[in-house]
């Protein structure tokens, strides 16, 4: 299971939350740290420099996939996403898209199969792009959003007041019949309320709650193969996390 932090995660930090997501996810996959230079500052100034960075990373992260997708021992790919990191994956998954050749073989060998995209700090127009670019050639995707996140409050007031994906209110248009147009499962987490954490930490703070939830979509993920999963399976799955 691979990660990559998101701003202001330095190195050692990034290495301790991504330890402690795996443990209380209790995920049977194979933990791999893939990270990128960030600044480690929660400043404004930080903030584009960690944005510049990510962009820098992005075929990077693009290159990792390929190189896990050629692995004949890996099986299944998934990648978990928090907020900046986000950005990153979009970004690697559009390049990978189009560079794939979108056969019905291929799309039903890709490795590549869930998204689980946590207070992504992406801009909601650019999302859609992203996904219109992707086509068919792209994984399941799962949002994991919360309507009080403070600190995407701060994000769109920096980007000129447009809404970040990660705050917005899935049951209100466009988003709700957007979200069913294009397959995309989301889950609102603005009722965890945690005192430990802000909204912007809230899956992580919630752990528990929410790793039984990327659980459940993961099995769903499976039971799509159309066959049960074994043991050796379970080891060779890789799943890509992006905090």
């Amino acid at each position: 299971m691979p990660g990559l932090h998101g701003f202001n995660n330095r190195f050692d930090d990034a290495v301790y939350r991504f330890a402690q997501i795996v443990h209380d996810a209790k995920t049977p996959a194979i933990p791999v740290l893939f990270t990128w230079p960030s600044l480690g500052q929660a400043r404004l100034r930080a903030y584009t420099y960690d944005r510049e960075s990510a962009n820098f990373s992005r075929d990077a992260l693009e290159d990792l996939l390929h190189v896990l997708a050629r692995q004949p021992r890996v099986t299944e790919v998934n990648i978990l996403a928090h907020s900046m990191g986000n950005w990153l994956t979009l970004e690697a998954l559009r390049g990978r898209s189009i560079r794939a050749t979108r056969s019905a073989t291929n799309l039903k060998s890709d490795k590549l199969k869930n998204v689980l995209m946590v207070a992504p700090d992406v801009d909601v127009d650019v999302f859609r792009v992203e996904l219109q670019r992707m086509g068919e050639y792209r994984p399941r995707i799962s949002l994991f959003l919360s309507r009080d996140d403070q600190a995407l409050s701060l994000s769109e007031f920096i980007w000129g007041g447009v809404q970040r994906l990660g705050d917005v209110d899935p049951t209100q248009e466009p988003y709700r019949s957007e979200f069913e147009h294009d397959h995309i499962e989301v889950f609102d987490l603005t009722s965890l309320k945690s005192t430990a954490s802000n909204a912007h930490g809230r899956a992580f703070a919630e752990a528990p709650t929410v790793a039984a939830m990327i659980r459940e979509r993961l099995i769903a993920g499976q039971a799509l193969s159309n066959r049960e999963p074994d043991l050796s399976d379970k080891v060779e799955e890789t799943t890509l996390s992006v905090k």
